[in-house]
Formats: structure tokens, sequence, C-alpha cells
């Protein structure tokens, strides 16, 4: 069987930096799962499957088209339960919402606005003006501005990692002794800034920074393979 995972890149085809994708290649390869990489840029993606998704990733698994990262899991775990399990049951499905809700709206925005400029910067020119338009409509500024905005997150970013931090403090990992899905959703918001932004956000000596570096470990060094900016 063919999988086809389309995955949202900039001018360098060879370096997908969505945070929802990553979050997806993770749980296929921790499902021991083959796939193939359809790198698509922002105004490509209504195009894809004949208009079956406005957003990425988009997963075609045989015959079923299946998009949203969280949905993605739950299909793979589905799917595939003979395979090593994403959530650990229905606790760890309700536990995976939590860090989800906590990533997209703790981490993601300061990263988001961190990295304003740098992932306009790394786009085609007919993204970079879709990206241009699209966001600065959303956030009802320039995105020069944003980024002047996102200099005081980069001071206070640690911070809110203090959940993760006391948690690690007890396992190496969000799922335990080894990853679960809450692990990727995590690491996908971190790998999206080490790809697209030179801007260091995780210090030396963090319980945290140790464990972003064991996901990076992970499946023979996978998070690896996209080298950081």
């Amino acid at each position: 069987m063919i999988r086809k995972l389309y995955a949202l890149c900039g001018t360098d085809r060879t370096r997908p930096f969505s945070p929802h994708v990553w979050k997806t290649k993770l749980s296929l390869m921790h499902k021991g799962l083959d796939f193939d990489v359809a790198p698509v840029g922002f105004t490509q993606i209504p195009r894809i499957e004949q208009g079956a998704t406005k957003i990425v990733p988009l997963l075609r698994d045989g015959d079923r088209l299946v998009s949203d990262s969280f949905d993605i899991a739950l299909h793979l775990e589905a799917t595939y339960p003979e395979r090593p399990p994403l959530f650990g049951g229905e606790g760890g499905k309700a536990a995976a919402r939590f860090v989800e809700g906590w990533s997209q709206m703790t981490l993601h925005p300061m990263i988001g606005r961190i990295a304003i400029m740098d992932i306009h910067d790394r786009l085609d020119p007919v993204d970079r003006a879709y990206f241009r338009q699209s966001r600065e409509q959303r956030f009802g500024k320039p995105l020069e501005a944003v980024a002047e905005a996102g200099q005081a997150d980069i001071e206070t970013f640690s911070a809110k990692l203090e959940p993760l931090r006391h948690m690690l403090k007890f396992q190496p990992f969000l799922g335990g002794d080894g990853p679960l899905f809450s692990d990727y959703i995590v690491f996908g918001a971190l790998q999206w800034a080490r790809i697209v932004s030179r801007q260091c956000l995780l210090a030396d000596g963090d319980l945290v920074t140790a464990w972003f570096e064991r996901c990076l470990d992970l499946h023979d060094g996978f998070g690896r393979s996209v080298t950081a900016a």
C-alpha cells in the first residue's frame, strides 16, 4: 500500500516545517508505516486531491483520505491496532487532547510571532504574498510589527514550558518511559521553531532540551533528517 503525506514546505521542498505535519510524520514512524512525502506550498493546498482539504497534513492511506493531525493519529490507532500504540487507551487520548490545547494555545502563538518573518522569507513569491495578506488580516498589523512583538515572546518562552518541565522530573517522556502522541504534539511545535528560525528557544541543561534531543533521536534520528535553521 502506498501512503502519501502532503506536507507544507517553503521554497526548499526538502524542509517541511509545519508542526502538524511533524506530529503526523512521527506518528507514522511510531507505527512503523512506510509513506511518501508530497511537499506543497500554501497556495497549492486547495488543489491537492481534487480539493479534498484546506489544511495539511493530509494523509492518503490507500483509498482513505484523512486530514488534521489528531484525526490522522486516531485513524492510525484504529486501523493498525497491532502496531505500537500512539495513545495507550482512552485516557491517553483525553490527555493528548489537553496537551494539544496547551500547545496550540500557548506555544504556537508565541512561535508564530517569533518566527513570522523567517517563515515569510522561506516561501515562494506566490506563497509569500498569500502569507503576508492572510497573516496581516489575522493579526491586524503588518508582519514586521508582529515580529517586533515576538521579541518579547523570546524572553518569556522558557517559562511557558514549565508544565512540561515539571512532568519531565518524573519520567523521560510525556508518554512515560517511551513516547506517545502527546510527545509528538509538543515536539512538532519545537521542531517547527528549530527548522524555520535561528532563534534559540531552549537552554542547555534544561530538562525540556534533553527531552527534545531524545525526541530528535527517535526512530533512528528521524527528527534530525531536516537540519536546524
